[in-house]
């Protein structure tokens, strides 16, 4: 079965559990996942697409206006789907397709949320693959920015070199931060003028065919310390502790557990994690959801996940596929010097410029 037929099974499933006639969906993840792939977006910020589609029995709608068909139908939109089209200047849903009328099913509805958040969440096999060639190509452009930059090279220049290389490689750069030695205490560095310095952090969210790349690395031009080191060695131990959690049949709130215990195990405070989200499954969203304490969520086969633990300048991500033979690390390209966890997966260290 092609990955478009599993997904109109799963959808038809919902529609059948929920007691409705078709589902409507409008957001970019949602699309981009039911349409194998397709960039129903133009703004890369938007968190709603050009296009709508409608799905039912009967088969599958994508309502777009006049001024975008030609490109979508050229470029983007399966074939196997209908085509309506509407003037640019009207709305795309009619009052029979509008929340809460009859038989209709949004996306937004709590429902339809969750249905939707369970049935992309195993990923299926060309899903799977499109995420390997993206992982390697986000990869490829840590790597290739790393190689070019100074200690006096702006954060901003970094930032512009690094969206560069992911531009080149047909991955839109949804998310860049940069942090040059002076700005290391900030989780969420937006890029500044300031320079570089002896250390700097890149940290990218990389999306193509609506899924997402997470990763981040660190760049060093002087060698590190034995105090920074031990941090760096202490951090990816407890994203090991993560990693090592992340199996079928858990819940995210186990895994979150077993990261948050092992902050004091590994010589940080004990309320660390407080300090910024820890990540959790990833796919057609940066976090499909964010792990948090508690969460009935359960991991299941075919999964992604990009956990992120992070400490007083120290972090450590990546994005991995958990397979029936356990995990696997997509942005890896084999370049960046790694070193085993582990659990035997191969993690990225400092690069010493």
């Amino acid at each position: 079965m092609t990955d478009r037929a599993e997904k109109r099974r799963l959808v038809l499933d919902l529609l059948q559990r929920t007691g409705h006639e078709r589902l409507v969906l409008t957001g970019v993840g949602a699309l981009a996942w039911y349409l194998d792939g397709a960039r129903p977006g133009v703004v890369l910020s938007a968190e709603r697409g050009v296009v709508a589609v409608v799905a039912g029995p009967d088969g599958d709608t994508v309502l777009t206006p006049s001024n975008e068909v030609e490109r979508l139908v050229a470029e983007e939109l399966p074939d196997d789907v209908d085509v309506r089209v509407t003037d640019w200047w009207q709305p795309l849903l009619g009052p029979d397709l509008a929340p809460g009328a009859p038989g209709v099913l949004h996306e937004d509805d709590p429902a339809g949320a969750e249905g939707l958040r369970a049935a992309r969440a195993s990923l299926l096999p060309g899903e799977q693959d499109r995420y390997r060639r993206l992982g390697r190509d986000t990869a490829e452009a840590m790597t290739a920015t790393a190689l070019l930059l100074r200690p006096d090279t702006p954060e901003r220049e970094a930032a512009a070199m690094l969206a560069r290389e992911l531009v080149a490689r047909g991955a839109d750069p949804t998310v860049v931060l940069v942090n040059g030695e002076p700005r290391r205490a900030f989780r969420h560095p937006l890029p500044t003028a300031g320079p570089l310095g002896e250390r700097v952090m890149m940290v990218v969210c990389a999306r193509r065919h609506g899924l997402i790349a997470n990763a981040t690395r660190w760049v060093r031009f002087t060698p590190p310390s034995s105090e920074q080191q031990d941090a760096d060695r202490r951090i990816r131990a407890v994203e090991t502790a993560f990693l090592a959690a992340t199996r079928p049949g858990a819940t995210l709130g186990e895994v979150l557990a077993a990261g948050i215990a092992a902050y004091a195990e590994h010589g940080f405070a004990a309320d660390e994690w407080t300090r910024h989200h820890q990540g959790g499954p990833t796919g057609y969203a940066g976090r499909d959801p964010v792990a948090t304490p508690g969460s009935p969520l359960p991991v299941v086969t075919g999964q992604a996940f990009a956990w992120n633990p992070s400490g007083p300048g120290v972090k450590s991500e990546d994005t991995v596929l958990l397979g029936g033979d356990g995990l696997e690390v997509l942005t890896a390209d084999g370049i960046w010097p790694t070193s085993p966890d582990a659990l035997g997966l191969p993690r990225p260290d400092v690069l010493v410029r």
